[in-house]
Order: C-alpha cells, then sequence, then structure tokens
C-alpha cells in the first residue's frame, strides 16, 4: 500500500474530511507509525471550533497559538513503526509506540530542563504537527515514542494527554492524609483516569462531582468513595456533608464558573485547587479568601514525557485501572466527536485502523 488516508481540519467549524495522499517517507531522525489507535479527546471539539472561551477577556484563536489548515487531528496515538529515517535506529521498526504529543521548541529553559509542557512555542501534535487520525503518521524524533509492547493499544492511548494531565495536575496537590478528601470535577475521560491515579497515588477518600449520572456510576466502579450530582439542590451543602467538612484538595477537569464556585466554598484552609479543564468563561471568587482561607490555585497544563514514561509503568504493573473504552473505525472520526460533543460518551473513544495487526 502506497497510500495513506488521513481526517482533516479544513475550515475552523466544520467536520473533519478524508483525505488520501502518498504515505510520507522518514528522513533524517523521522520515524513513520502505521496507527492503531487514536484517542477522542474534549480539546478536539475546542480546536475545531477554531477558538477558547476567555469570558470577559473574549477568545482565543487556534490561529494565535500557531494552528494553520488545513491540519490532522488527534493527539492520543499508538502506532507500530514500519519505518525509520537514515539517522534513526532501525531496530525501532515493528515496535508498538505511545507517541508523547507536547513538543516544545527545544531552545527555551523550559525544554532544556525537560518541561516542553512549559513552552511558550509548543509545536504540539495534532494541533502545531500533524496527529493520527489517520493510517499512519510521522514522527519527528524517536525521542518522542514510548514503548507499550505488551499493552492493548486501544488501552494505553488515552494516557498521552487524558491520563497524563490528570497526573501531572495530581503531583500538584497536598500530601495524602487519612482524613482529607480530594473532589474531582467533572468524571469525563480526564476525570476516570484521575479517580483511578489518585487511587494508585495514595488518596483514600475521593469524591466525584458530575451533572451525568453514568459518569457518576462509571467514577463509582473506577474507585470512588462518594458520588455528587451538582444539579441537585444545594451542591455546596451536600458536599460539605459528603466530605465531613473536610475537602482539602480538588482537581478540576472542567474549568467552568460553578465548578469553580463550588470548589472554592467548600475547601477547607490550606486547600489546594488544581484546574486543567478548558471549557472556558472567567475565574471568579472573593479576593479575600485567598489568604483567609490560606488558599492554593494554579493551573496546569498536559505533563513531560518523563511523567508519561512513569505513568506508562504504572500501567505495566497493573496499579491503573482501566476506565472504560469504546473503540470505533477511523472512518466514523466525525460521528465520534458529535457523540462526545452531545455528552453521549462515558469515559473515552478510540479510534482504529481494522485490518491492523495489535
Amino acid at each position: 500500500m502506497s497510500t495513506y488516508t488521513h481526517y482533516d481540519l479544513t475550515e475552523f467549524g466544520k467536520p473533519l474530511e478524508k483525505v488520501t495522499g502518498d504515505i510520507p517517507k522518514p528522513t533524517g531522525k523521522e520515524v513513520l507509525l502505521e496507527i492503531l489507535s487514536s484517542g477522542v479527546c474534549h480539546s478536539d471539539l475546542h480546536i475545531i471550533e477554531g477558538e477558547f472561551d476567555l469570558g470577559e477577556e473574549g477568545t482565543m484563536r487556534m490561529a494565535d497559538r500557531g494552528m494553520k489548515l488545513p491540519r490532522t487531528l488527534g493527539h492520543e496515538n499508538v502506532g507500530r513503526v514500519i519505518a525509520v529515517g537514515s539517522d534513526a535506529e532501525p531496530s525501532l521498526v515493528g515496535q508498538k509506540m505511545l507517541v508523547f504529543p507536547w513538543v516544545g521548541c527545544g531552545t527555551c529553559r523550559a525544554c532544556k530542563e525537560g518541561r516542553t509542557n512549559d513552552c511558550m512555542a509548543m509545536r504540539i501534535i495534532g494541533l502545531v504537527q500533524d496527529g493520527g487520525y489517520a493510517t499512519h503518521m510521522l514522527v519527528e524524533d524517536a525521542n518522542l515514542l514510548i514503548n507499550v509492547d505488551g499493552l492493548n493499544p486501544n488501552l494505553v492511548a488515552s494516557h498521552a494527554c487524558s491520563g497524563l494531565t490528570v497526573y501531572n495536575a495530581i503531583g500538584h496537590l497536598g500530601p495524602v492524609h487519612k482524613e482529607s478528601w480530594l473532589a474531582i470535577m467533572g468524571v469525563g475521560g480526564l476525570g476516570l483516569n484521575a479517580v483511578a491515579i489518585a487511587k494508585a497515588k495514595g488518596f483514600e477518600n475521593i469524591v466525584a462531582v458530575d451533572i451525568n449520572d453514568s459518569n457518576l456510576a462509571a467514577a463509582q466502579d473506577m474507585g470512588a468513595t462518594a458520588v455528587l450530582n451538582s444539579k441537585n439542590p444545594n451542591p455546596i451543602d451536600q458536599l460539605r456533608e459528603i466530605t465531613e467538612n473536610a475537602l482539602t484538595d480538588v482537581l478540576d477537569t472542567v474549568g467552568i464558573a460553578s465548578t469553580v464556585r463550588l470548589s472554592v466554598h467548600v475547601m477547607i484552609k490550606g486547600g489546594r485547587y488544581v484546574i486543567v479543564g478548558l471549557h472556558g468563561g472567567d475565574f471568579k471568587m472573593p479576593q479575600p479568601w485567598l489568604p483567609q482561607k490560606a488558599m492554593t490555585v494554579r493551573g496546569c497544563h498536559v505533563g513531560t514525557i518523563q511523567q508519561l514514561q512513569e505513568l506508562v509503568d504504572l500501567v505495566r504493573a497493573g496499579k491503573i485501572k482501566q476506565m472504560p473504552v469504546q473503540t470505533r473505525p477511523m472512518d466514523q472520526v466525525n460521528q465520534a466527536l458529535d457523540d462526545l460533543k452531545r455528552g453521549k460518551v462515558t469515559g473515552r473513544i478510540v479510534m482504529t485502523n481494522e485490518g491492523l495487526k495489535n
């Protein structure tokens, strides 16, 4: 087969378009992957819309982040190496790899310190570089690949974003105490992984908060101690009761006004609020509460390749419970994105290329 298929965003606000072209040939340090699995992430919806909601500050356009169309989306990718460039290691061929998508500029201080997720000029796969909603994908350097031979590609793909993002965020929460509580705001793809990873990290008391009862049931299956549907009357009082007024930590995978308000009202003095959600709007809270409650509020963006390797090691060791995953053939990617937008997905959808050997 000399041609490959990829699904490109050619116009913001429009469905992805199926495109066929010649399979690219790797040169230099490049590695060519035959895509096995590609996770469907909620941030793809923002990318397709072409902007993020900045509330009173307006919007942030994808073009302002260096995105040019057409672009092949998909940043949670597992593939098999089928060819390498002249400067890459030939023994890579045949290996099953998870792709680290958070590529930095390579020259700034953050990149030199291994924090490409903090780079100000990121070249993200699926945003600035072509991603894995395709049959094949070029990766610029084998240093961006993590071996996942022996693992199910459909189950490990989402860890490149969903798992890694919450793994990094959980590292910014406080030391775990038996009497402390962690609230996870939103238990979609990120939140369900957060429940599993928090359990692996020693959190004993976890409350999952969502507006979807199916998501909350999945969170209980993943190990959440308690759940709360925030559409219920008086969610602030209910969350205080559930946590026995000992909510010390919040991981917000949603990032909207209601999750912020619920979190900062219920957290006790010394609480830590870490937000990774990108739904948008304004972050508002009474300013005096920051010092009066000795509160820590911080954002957290994806993670490092070292952290992704640590997470894969935990998966290999059987310490991370797998969230629900449904697979669909790659040619149904637009339907998958639409289902995600309409809130019809519990866990993660992973697109696969039928006929490829796992």
